[in-house]
């Protein structure tokens, strides 16, 4: 029981982060990557925090007021929805074998995602929903969606800055606005990542129902708390956090084997 409990308060605070700053993705992730194997503990990670996006959606909705009406919303929501599909798929098909290779990459590429998110996130100032560039850059837009939403759908942590950082590239005005379509697109990915990972039979519902109520929970207490906690001080513990973890699979795949006693 205590394990669980354990649980249940990491997806509370993973979720207050995501709320805040982004990452908590690492906290429940590296947490169930001790007792689930690595493609399993991903899944119930994903499973863990996507009660958190419909919260963000409707807590920023009325930002959202001018993209509904646009049609280029749904040249970025398609290929989100398609590359978070196809990167649950993946995630499912690549087996334990592969995918444990490539977590010390994902992880630390998360972490040097948060780490440079002032650079990336950039404040506009335009008063309009509409893209700032040629038409001719609109296939180029979408693919790059699509290639985010593949990354969303196949690990997830960091998600939400690679979303912001690409949509502030569109310039599609103030950061507040990109936020709330981040939100938008990402919670849609994530949805139905989530759903084919639960239809795979991917997801441990024993730790993932606990973490899923916790990360709920968290994801409206970071809501109610955003505005007077202090995002870099979140940020930075993230950081270290995601540091850590990366140098602990880089050691445990690329370092030294450990020598047995009177043995090979």
């Amino acid at each position: 029981m205590e394990i669980y409990i354990l649980f249940f308060i990491a997806a509370i605070v993973a979720g207050a982060i995501n709320a805040l700053a982004g990452g908590g993705g690492l906290i429940t992730f590296t947490l169930l990557m001790l007792v689930l194997p690595p493609v399993t503990a991903d899944a119930t990670s994903a499973v863990a925090l996507v009660a958190g996006y419909p919260t963000a959606v409707w807590r920023t909705r009325d930002e959202l007021t001018g993209a509904v009406r646009s049609w280029w919303l749904w040249l970025l929501l398609i290929p989100s929805v398609l590359g978070g599909l196809l990167g649950a798929l993946l995630l499912n098909w690549s087996g334990n074998r592969n995918f444990v290779v490539l977590v010390p990459w994902l992880v630390l590429g998360a972490t040097l995602l948060i780490l440079l998110r002032p650079i990336l996130v950039r404040q506009s100032n335009s008063e309009y929903w509409q893209p700032n560039f040629a038409p001719w850059v609109w296939p180029v837009a979408v693919v790059v969606t699509f290639i985010v939403a593949l990354y969303g759908g196949y690990f997830g942590a960091g998600i939400g800055i690679l979303m912001i950082s690409t949509l502030s590239l569109m310039r599609l005005g103030d950061i507040r606005r990109v936020v709330a379509l981040k939100n938008l697109l990402t919670g849609c990915l994530r949805g139905i990542a989530v759903v084919v990972l639960v239809v795979e039979g991917t997801v441990n519902w024993g730790y993932g129902l606990p973490m899923l109520l916790g990360g709920l929970v968290g994801g409206y207490l970071g809501g109610l708390v955003s505005h007077r906690a202090n995002r870099t001080v979140v940020r930075w513990i993230v950081i270290g956090l995601g540091f850590g973890v990366a140098a602990y699979y880089f050691w445990r795949l690329y370092g030294p084997p450990v020598m047995q006693i009177g043995g090979e």
